[in-house]
């Protein structure tokens, strides 16, 4: 596999009697080792599932899959021993406490219990938990018990973590520490793969990143590579009711790259948007067409996303 973890090649999954649903529509993935690799994208938008196919905990209906060297199909055990894996939900028991819950998942891995031990107090310390370790898990803040989750799933030292959507539900005060935790995962050297429909999140974490809509791959880079597939600046004019007659006007424009509708709002992609904006005015008031708004932003992951499937990821989410 050389530096890569993971690899997948046609992977799909489809759902009902006949197979009606696809949730997963041809995925084609490489992830490097000692990485952040994000899967962004909607709700219902197919990460869940590619997920759970890698962590084998759904078999995939047709296509390869190989994780940490082992095809998932095939050799499901020895894909489990080499990997963590977190849900959205978590697995705590809130009767238990944080140590005790990662003593029993220790001792699950086939640690001693001297072993588990020492390795749930590492945890604790990491993700700095140490002082209510032996407190019953119901009384985590919403923060503590998602580090107390990535904290099980890390209990067997496994090169490859899985986060799906780490961070939902979370204040911004705790998703910011969740995030310092994950980069301190990848300085360690694991590789960690996380799915979210949080622009912000992806932005800042991922070393590279995939975008997925409707169980199929739309783009897919380093967030930098992403924006600057797209060139340029994006002018979003706010106008009532009129959005495709300014549209076709400023479309023939030679300082115009592209121009269409979204949302009721007339959206341009051109070079220089601080020289396009007098030039915009001055059409549209030419045609006694006065905007309702105006601005003008660098390209972000959401205009990635709104170019390769005609709609805004936020709106999606």
């Amino acid at each position: 596999m050389d530096s890569n973890v993971i690899e997948t090649a046609g992977l799909r999954r489809t759902f009902g009697k006949k197979g009606e649903i696809e949730a997963v529509a041809g995925v084609d993935l490489r992830v490097g080792s000692g990485s952040i690799f994000g899967f962004l994208g909607p709700n219902g938008a197919g990460k869940t599932t590619t997920l759970r196919i890698l962590a084998t905990l759904l078999p995939p209906s047709a296509g390869e899959a190989r994780v940490m060297g082992y095809d998932v199909a095939k050799d499901p055990e020895q894909v489990r021993r080499r990997i963590g894996y977190v849900a959205q939900s978590g697995g705590s028991d809130p009767r238990m406490s944080g140590r005790g819950e990662l003593v029993m998942q220790g001792r699950l891995f086939g640690l001693s219990g001297q072993a588990a031990k020492v390795r749930a107090q590492e945890l604790l310390e990491a993700m700095d938990l140490a002082d209510a370790g032996d407190r019953a898990t119901e009384g985590y803040s919403g923060g503590m018990r998602r580090r107390l989750d990535v904290a099980i799933g890390m209990v067997h030292k496994p090169g490859l973590l899985f986060l799906d959507e780490p961070t939902t539900g979370l204040d911004p005060q705790a998703r910011a520490r969740m995030w310092d935790e994950v980069r301190r995962l990848r300085e360690t050297g694991t590789t960690v793969f996380l799915t979210t429909h949080y622009l912000d999140e992806a932005d800042a974490l991922c070393d590279r990143l995939a975008i997925i809509d409707h169980g199929r791959i739309v783009a897919e880079g380093t967030a930098p590579e992403l924006k600057k597939a797209i060139a340029g600046d994006v002018v979003t004019i706010g106008v009532d009711g009129s959005g495709e007659l300014v549209a076709r006007l400023l479309e023939q424009q030679p300082f115009v790259r592209e121009a269409g509708v979204v949302d009721g709002a007339v959206r341009l992609y051109v070079d220089d948007g601080e020289a396009s904006l007098p030039l915009v005015l001055r059409l549209l008031d030419g045609q006694g067409l006065a905007p309702q708004s105006l601005a003008l932003h660098r390209p972000s992951l959401d205009d990635v996303f709104l170019r390769q499937t005609g709609r805004s990821l936020r709106d999606a989410a």
